[in-house]
């Protein structure tokens, strides 16, 4: 298993940072150091941007709600979508940007200016860089819509950025996500610092690719050329092979390091979420073997039971979330082979060359995910050979597969949700609001970029949780 030691490095960074003038130490903040070696920016922007993605917090995300895998049992606020009572979408804004983009920013100047690497080093550690800001950026644009992207860095110089347009980001990141793959084997890239890979340079490839691909795939509705070329070249130059290959980070087991899921399902004490009746019902119909791992048997009388979404739930009486969640080691994911062969499942449909056929990726990605989840071999091929599951190329079949295997990476599984139109969802019981198809910008943004917020909201179709994405199509 990966380690990483955060303290240790913070303390290493802080001893570096003293000089020989005495007196101009006194004026420094020993726990806010202004020189920060690159190794530990790459490190906190890595798990920053995990420990977001996988947290269940309401104050943070409200993805595994979103997705309808989780819902509450008594604040029902946001299962029901409302995303301002918290600030929720400036606290994911602030995250990504903040403590993820601007840190990974500030390695990467750190590395051009570090005459100690080689020029092969440097090459190979910025592609890193890259591949992490791309995926965040993808992250951003496909919660928002247009943001702030080539204005977005100014810093002091610019506090008013203005937003770009999705579309054009979108083909900007895959330019990048290109570039960055062709760079990762220059050299040895980071290697102690890196608690994705550990320094793994042919993963990081496959993963630049893998990231590449879901670039593809969003977009194929609305530019099936570029999709196509760019699934393509992805496919070629090498995606995730097995379960081996994933962009996963290994939490620790005791606090600082520990996965937000235990943090709030075990640590807090308290008694929020149970699993919705909206992935329980379709796990139930499809008896799916992955309820012993995505589900708690914690009903006397053995069955699994979701409570109602949206709703209010006794805690005691409905099913609650897997004994795998609630560990403090368990890994957050970025990304997984399974979600890769779903894509190259969905790049066949559409006629790319991307070898095998839909069948052939649809039934490898289901078998992916249920080899992670320690699935018994004999299991699998039983449920592949079941009636509503045995391939037959519909969407709805499609959508409810790729959305099962994404319930611990909720934000894919709410974009499968939003580009296929399926499963389908639940309108929660306590408003009947419709699932959102974004988040609406910051209040920040509001009141502290206002002409640029409204200029980007008028491009959209309007700052609303109901206004779909560019690639969102009907």
């Amino acid at each position: 298993m990966k380690k990483y030691i955060l303290t240790f490095i913070a303390l290493a960074t802080l001893w570096s940072c003293q000089t020989d003038e005495q007196y101009e130490d006194l004026n420094k903040d020993p726990k806010n150091p202004t020189d920060v070696a690159a190794d530990f920016l790459f490190t906190s922007a890595t798990k920053d941007l995990s420990r977001q993605m996988a947290s269940p917090n309401v104050n943070l995300n409200i993805f595994r709600f979103v997705a309808q895998y989780w819902t509450s049992t008594t604040y029902l606020d946001e299962p029901n979508y409302d995303l301002t009572n918290r600030g929720i979408p400036q606290n994911h804004w602030n995250r990504l940007y903040r403590w993820v983009i601007f840190n990974l920013e500030d390695a990467k100047t750190k590395v051009q200016e570090d005459e100690t690497l080689s020029e092969g080093e440097r090459t190979a550690r910025i592609a890193q860089i890259e591949v992490l800001e791309v995926y965040t950026w993808q992250v951003l644009v496909d919660t928002f819509g247009d943001i702030p992207y080539s204005e977005a860095l100014g810093g002091a110089d610019n506090i008013s950025p203005a937003y770009d347009d999705a579309a054009t980001i979108y083909e900007d990141l895959i330019s990048r996500i290109g570039a960055a793959s062709g760079n990762l084997s220059a050299g040895q890239g980071f290697a102690g610092a890196d608690i994705l890979y550990g320094g793994d340079m042919a993963k990081w490839e496959k993963f630049a690719n893998s990231v590449q691909l879901r670039l593809a795939m969003q977009i194929s509705d609305v530019n099936p050329s570029l999709a196509k070329t760019t699934a393509e070249d992805a496919y070629t130059d090498g995606v995730f092979a097995s379960n081996a290959d994933n962009a996963t980070l290994e939490f620790q087991s005791a606090p600082p390091n520990t996965n937000p899921l235990w943090e709030d399902l075990v640590q807090s004490g308290r008694s929020d979420y149970v699993s919705a009746n909206t992935a329980v019902d379709i796990l139930n119909e499809l008896e799916d073997p992955r309820r012993s791992a995505y589900l708690d048997d914690n009903l006397s009388s053995g069955e699994y039971i979701g409570g109602t979404y949206g709703g209010s739930n006794s805690f005691q009486n409905y099913t609650h979330v897997g004994d795998a969640f609630r560990e403090p080691t368990h890994p957050g994911i970025l990304m997984d082979y399974a979600e890769v062969r779903f894509l190259l499942a969905d790049a066949a449909q559409n006629d790319f060359s991307v070898g095998g056929t839909a069948e052939e990726h649809y039934e490898a990605a289901i078998t992916a995910s249920m080899e992670y989840w320690d699935i018994p071999e004999g299991e699998i091929e039983d449920y592949l050979a079941s009636g509503d599951v045995a391939y037959d190329g519909s969407e709805e079949q499609f959508a409810t597969q790729f959305w099962l295997a994404m319930y611990d990476n909720p934000f894919q599984g709410w974009n499968v949700w939003r580009r296929f139109d399926a499963p389908s969802f639940n309108l929660p019981e306590d408003t009947g609001n419709e699932v959102p198809l974004r988040y609406t910008y910051p209040v920040n943004e509001q009141n502290l970029n206002n002409a640029n917020w409204s200029a980007a909201s008028d491009a959209i179709g309007g700052d609303d949780q109901q206004t779909p994405l560019f690639w969102d199509e009907e």
